[in-house]
């Protein structure tokens, strides 16, 4: 499940790091920053409810998606109070999985403020802040969704579907001319200004944010 998982992650346009038991997890998490841990709680040489102790107890506020087998109400008690932001029981779908991570993953780790970056543009998560050649720029809560979810993936390239997905939510029915009808008012205010640009169409796919080829 562990594999199949990090596949369709990858191919939604996440960066998936995988640990295949509790210690190297914790380890993985000690080490790096994340915007999501998936935890899942049966896991070798050290269970996943260990593991979100000991991130909580370190002050790590990675939000945790749980996932597991148990779906009792102590289970699932159990889970949030050890420090789980969110518990999946097992089986799922894997859009309601997308779901919950678009979910946790707004609430953040809110203590941190963290700064995106392309070239000159700069976006500060905890404000809401975005400037680019040091000058602040506006932007409509939708504008704000699509820019941070390109700068997230910078240099990768990020599929229409993802956007709707992530900015209206999975539920929307809400098409895909909307999203090009979003990013074109996005150009306008992140690019037309400044050079180089850095929104770029992926054909057949979506939007990449990154520096021109030379």
């Amino acid at each position: 499940m562990a594999a199949l998982l990090e596949q369709g992650l990858t191919e939604e346009g996440h960066s998936v790091h995988l640990a295949r038991n509790g210690e190297a997890g914790l380890a993985l998490a000690q080490a790096s920053s994340f915007d999501v841990i998936v935890l899942d709680v049966t896991l070798p040489r050290m269970d996943g409810l260990t593991v979100a102790r000991h991130l909580r107890r370190a002050s790590n506020q990675t939000p945790i998606l749980m996932l597991t087998a148990r779906d009792s109400m102590a289970d699932i008690v159990k889970g949030l109070d050890t420090g789980a932001d969110d518990y999946l029981t097992k089986p799922f779908a894997f859009e309601v999985l997308l779901a919950r991570l678009r979910a946790v993953s707004r609430r953040g780790p809110i203590p941190h403020s963290v700064t995106l970056q392309c070239a000159d543009l700069m976006l500060d998560t905890a404000t809401r802040r975005v400037t680019r050649d040091g000058r602040l720029i506006s932007l409509t809560p939708r504008e704000y969704g699509i820019l941070e979810l390109l700068l997230r993936n910078a240099g990768r390239p990020v599929s229409r579907t993802t956007i709707l997905e992530s900015v209206w939510g999975f539920e929307s029915e809400v098409e895909e001319n909307t999203v090009e009808a979003f990013v074109r008012l996005l150009r306008n205010k992140i690019d037309a200004p400044f050079e180089p640009k850095l929104i770029h169409t992926v054909r057949g796919i979506g939007y990449c944010l990154r520096l021109p080829e030379v």
